[in-house]
C-alpha cells in the first residue's frame, strides 16, 4: 500500500496511565480519541472523555469502563494489549484482505469493510475533521481544512489495488482534492459527465468514483459507487452525514439520484 499512515494509529510508544512517568500527550490523545469513538456505538458504557492529552481521573475511569466492557482486568492502565483492543476497528478495516474477483469487487468489498468498522471524525481543540480515522485517510493530516472524502476514496482504491499488486498512482496522483482527480479524469478521457451518464447509465460500473460537480471544473465531494439501480447510484463515501453533506463526519452508505444531481464519474477501468 502507498497510504500507510494508519500504521501510526495502531501503536503507543509506552504504557500510559494516570500520572504516568512515560505518558506523552500524543499517546494520551490517541487513547482518549479511541475511547470516545468506542462510546459512539456503546453510548451506555461511559467511555467518552475529553481529548486533551491529560491522563487524569476521568480518563482512568473511562479506561476501566472500556476494560470492563472487553472483560479484561480493570486496571485503568493502557499498555499495548489494551490499546490493541481500542484500535481493533481500524486494524480490521486496513489489515483485512478484501474478497472478490478483480479490482472492482475488491474496491466495493474493501469500502464495505471500512464502513462496517464505523470510521468517524472527532472534534479536537475545536477543530473538526480530526481524529485517528481522518489522519489514516489523510496521511497524518487533520483539522478543519482537511476535508477527507477523497482521502477515503484513494485509501480504498489503494488498498484494493495493492492486493492485486497494482498501484493506484497509475490511475491518479496522490491528492486530497476532488478537483485534481476530476481534472486528471478529463485529461485522460476517463471522466464521464453527468449529462453523458443520464443518456447512457451503462457507462458507469460498480467500483467507479463519483464526483459531485459544482461547476464544470469544480467538484466538491466524492465517493465509491457500489451499485447502480434505475435512476440512482448506491455509494459508500467518507466525510458525509445523513443529509449527504460534503463536510459531514462519517463513512456512510447512501443512495444518490444521478438524474437530479450533477454526478460526474471517474472510471477505474484502466486499472482493472
Amino acid at each position: 500500500m502507498q497510504k500507510t499512515s494508519f500504521q501510526n494509529e495502531l501503536t503507543i510508544s509506552a504504557i500510559q496511565q494516570r500520572n504516568g512517568t512515560t505518558n506523552t500527550k500524543k499517546d494520551v490523545r490517541k487513547i482518549q480519541s479511541w475511547l470516545t469513538l468506542f462510546s459512539l456505538s456503546n453510548p451506555g458504557l461511559a467511555t467518552a472523555t475529553g481529548i486533551d492529552g491529560d491522563f487524569g481521573k476521568a480518563t482512568e475511569l473511562a479506561v476501566k469502563n472500556f476494560q470492563k466492557a472487553k472483560e479484561v482486568a480493570q486496571t485503568g492502565i493502557v499498555d499495548q494489549s489494551t490499546f490493541d483492543l481500542l484500535v481493533a476497528p481500524m486494524r480490521a478495516a486496513f489489515l483485512t484482505n478484501g474478497v472478490g474477483n478483480g479490482l472492482r469487487e475488491l474496491v466495493i468489498n474493501t469500502a464495505h469493510n471500512h464502513l462496517l468498522n464505523r470510521p468517524f471524525e472527532l472534534v479536537v481543540d475545536q477543530e473538526p475533521n480530526s481524529g485517528p480515522w481522518v489522519r489514516a485517510y489523510m496521511d497524518g493530516n487533520e483539522g478543519a481544512e482537511w476535508l477527507w472524502c477523497m482521502g477515503f476514496v484513494q485509501t480504498i482504491i489503494d488498498q484494493a489495488a495493492s492486493q492485486l499488486g497494482k498501484s493506484f498512482k497509475k490511475l491518479m496522483p496522490l491528492t486530497y482534492s476532488c478537483d485534481t482527480v476530476g481534472t486528471t479524469g478529463l485529461q485522460k478521457g476517463i471522466l464521464f459527465r453527468y449529462t453523458q451518464i443520464r443518456n447512457d447509465p451503462s457507462l458507469v460500473k460498480p467500483g467507479d468514483i463519483f464526483l459531485l460537480q459544482k461547476s464544470p471544473n469544480d467538484w466538491v465531494h466524492a465517493g465509491i459507487i457500489s451499485g447502480i439501480d434505475d435512476d440512482v447510484f448506491e455509494t459508500i463515501e467518507g466525510n458525509t452525514n445523513d443529509g449527504g453533506s460534503n463536510n459531514g463526519n462519517a463513512v456512510l452508505s447512501r443512495v444518490r439520484n444521478f438524474r437530479k444531481s450533477k454526478l460526474d464519474v471517474f472510471s477505474i477501468e484502466s486499472l482493472v
